[in-house]
């Protein structure tokens, strides 16, 4: 089915689950871009003005000729009731309604829809230098991560924890180190625990470009080189990324503990500032 051209009209909500309907995710995005539209003049947007309006705004009819689709689609949309609608759809709403970037980030999230002009992946050395910058500075181990979890930057400091990871000549992807290296599995204390844990967490973190070719096959190596990757993998498990306490027995220093912090930029949420505190 087209999403321009709804196939069927779904049934009208009864009037006493209004309230309830307000909290779907539907009936959020439909007020969401009810309210944008509202404030918007034809003006704005190039349109003639027309006759004096009853309400303020754009009609739903001037959003729906500006998005390219059809009126009766646009109105269902904004009624939150249950139609679907594509990334691009979506992308020509929020353009129409002159979405600023926090605004139209908003609007996918809604929409549980990956923005189509999200960028993609960075490649290495892609971090921005003033984070860069930052990670030196810490006196404590300190790296960031691209959004396959490679490690992009990272002190000295850590260098010295993550033996056979971020010393030397080594793969820089954390679960590469985890789940196929045997220095990752004889540094980290608990190693089932916590690279079960990390699988679920990846799969969290992954679910927007869960598609995208770097992810994937980064997925498919894990999958073939790892047996329990593939087992937790394959559980379905979703963690959110979460800090806490982490223990290694590292090769010189012994057994250590260390209080983990996650931090992602504000305008680069594909990175992430991992820093460790030690207890």
């Amino acid at each position: 089915m087209s999403i321009d051209s709804p196939a069927a009209s779904p049934a009208s909500p009864a009037s006493g689950s209004a309230r309830t309907l307000e909290a779907t995710p539907a009936r959020a995005l439909g007020e969401f871009i009810r309210a944008h539209r509202e404030r918007l003049s034809p003006e704005e947007v190039g349109l003639p003005p027309g006759p004096r309006r009853r309400t303020p705004g754009l009609r739903r009819e001037e959003v729906a000729q500006l998005c390219g689709v059809s009126p009766t689609w646009y109105t269902w949309i904004e009624q939150g009731r249950p139609v679907s609608a594509s990334a691009e759809a979506l992308a020509r709403i929020a353009a129409a309604l002159r979405l600023s970037r926090a605004e139209r980030a908003y609007l996918f999230e809604l929409a549980a829809q990956r923005d189509p002009a999200e960028p993609d992946a960075p490649g290495a050395g892609a971090a921005p230098e003033t984070l860069l910058q930052t990670v030196e500075l810490i006196e404590a181990p300190a790296y960031v991560l691209d959004r396959q979890w490679s490690a992009l930057a990272w002190n000295a400091h850590a260098a010295d924890l993550f033996t056979g990871w971020l010393d030397g000549e080594h793969d820089r992807n954390l679960l590469r180190f985890t789940f196929t290296q045997p220095l990752g599995r004889a540094l980290i204390v608990d190693w089932e625990t916590r690279a079960r844990r990390l699988a679920a967490e990846f799969r969290a973190d992954s679910i927007r470009h869960l598609n995208d070719a770097p992810t994937r096959a980064l997925i498919d190596s894990l999958l073939a080189t790892s047996d329990e990757f593939a087992r937790y993998w394959g559980s379905q498990d979703v963690f959110e990324r979460e800090g806490g306490r982490r223990e290694f027995n590292h090769p010189r220093h012994g057994r250590i503990a260390y209080d983990q912090i996650t931090l992602k930029p504000a305008h680069r949420e594909d990175l992430k500032l991992v820093v460790l505190v030690r207890l």
